[in-house]
């Protein structure tokens, strides 16, 4: 186990926590560098195509954009023990900006959090942390929700 470079995907939930507290712990068990990737869903589809990027859209974004940074560094200051912390924000699908992102900052190991839907809620949701899991490069460390945080 060489990991030197650990990319911890977020969102705002208990899972993710659960995985960032992972993450980290890994990172001071193998000296690695950790990147915190919090993703940014596109807003829906706008019905007419005409509209394009407007004013209101660029302004969600940005905020979004600004909402992930304060997110990205609430998990670094609950979780880091000051190991010095990468923020990545992507606007993108859960899956592939995780992929992507693990794949451009050239990630050893993706840790993530998984919600443990089942049943009918897992069949239409499915899961992110499946399919980065079977579509990653590198190693995925999935945590699920409930372990101890």
């Amino acid at each position: 186990m060489n990991y030197k470079k650990i990319l911890i995907a977020v969102d705002n939930s208990t899972c993710a926590e659960k995985a960032a507290k992972t993450g980290y712990e890994m990172a001071a068990l193998c000296d690695a560098e950790v990147a915190l990737l919090n993703i940014v869903e596109p807003a829906p589809p706008i019905a007419n195509p005409d509209f394009g990027f407007t004013p209101a859209i660029i302004d969600i974004y940005d905020n979004s954009i600004e909402n992930s940074h304060v997110l990205l560094k609430e998990i670094e200051d609950k979780f880091s023990n000051g190991r010095a912390t990468t923020y990545l924000s992507a606007l993108d699908t859960a899956t592939n900006g995780i992929l992507q992102q693990s794949e451009e900052w050239h990630a050893d190991l993706i840790v993530i959090g998984t919600h443990g839907r089942t049943g009918l809620n897992h069949f239409l949701m499915g899961s992110v942390a499946e399919h980065v899991a079977r579509k990653s490069a590198c190693p995925v460390l999935i945590v699920p929700n409930k372990a101890e945080v």
